[in-house]
């Protein structure tokens, strides 16, 4: 979705625009408008997190140092993290180094942001706290957000409409509330654990795919 890779068929559009027949400045430009958020952080070992999180801003603006360093305070106090600029990301537990890797994907100000399952391996307190902090990214900022995971409880407490992919092709596109009660064997199978043979080799076969 972001274009990190070329699909093999199809197109991949943006507003009506072919993203991988634009030119490659031109699909540049269309990245600054998406925050991905990666899995684990994805945070540079080298950097602060101050740095960490400048550093799109250095990249792609003009802004002065001390515009750059307010913007990151600002990024910072939006994922509860104010003041620890000066921090490496050894010095953080996982779920602190997920939200420094929030703050740096909402520092151009995106208008869509992805996150890349951003509580795996996080302990249900932590958890909580993520799932809260996107809900207020969501309230606040506006974008419109992309969130792939496995965890339903975030699923449903972030998320306007949930989505099941089977075979590459979205087999269930519903509101939270629908998708919970949905009668389609594999939604069931999803959600209840309560799938046939037949539903539970497909889930398989997806997961090792």
């Amino acid at each position: 979705m972001i274009g990190l890779l070329a699909p093999d068929r199809g197109t991949v559009e943006v507003e009506g625009e072919d993203f991988w027949a634009s030119s490659r400045s031109r699909r540049d430009e269309i990245r600054r408008r998406f925050g991905m958020s990666f899995q684990e952080g994805a945070l540079f070992d080298s950097m602060s997190v101050g740095e960490n999180i400048a550093f799109p801003l250095k990249r792609h603006t003009t802004m002065t140092p001390g515009e750059v360093q307010a913007r990151v305070a600002e990024c910072l106090a939006l994922v509860r993290l104010g003041g620890i600029e000066g921090k490496r990301p050894s010095e953080l537990s996982g779920g602190m180094r997920r939200r420094v890797g929030f703050a740096r994907a909402i520092a151009l100000k995106p208008e869509v942001l992805l996150f890349d399952e951003p509580t795996t391996g996080l302990d249900p307190i932590t958890t909580d706290v993520l799932a809260r902090v996107m809900i207020e990214l969501r309230d606040r900022m506006n974008p419109t957000m992309v969130t792939i995971t496995h965890d339903l409880k975030v699923a449903f407490e972030v998320a306007e409409r949930v989505a099941l992919l089977d075979r590459g092709r979205i087999l269930v596109d519903l509101p939270p509330r629908e998708f919970e009660a949905s009668d389609d064997p594999l939604v069931r199978a999803f959600v209840r654990g309560d799938g046939s043979e037949d539903t539970e080799s497909r889930v398989l076969e997806e997961a090792t795919a």
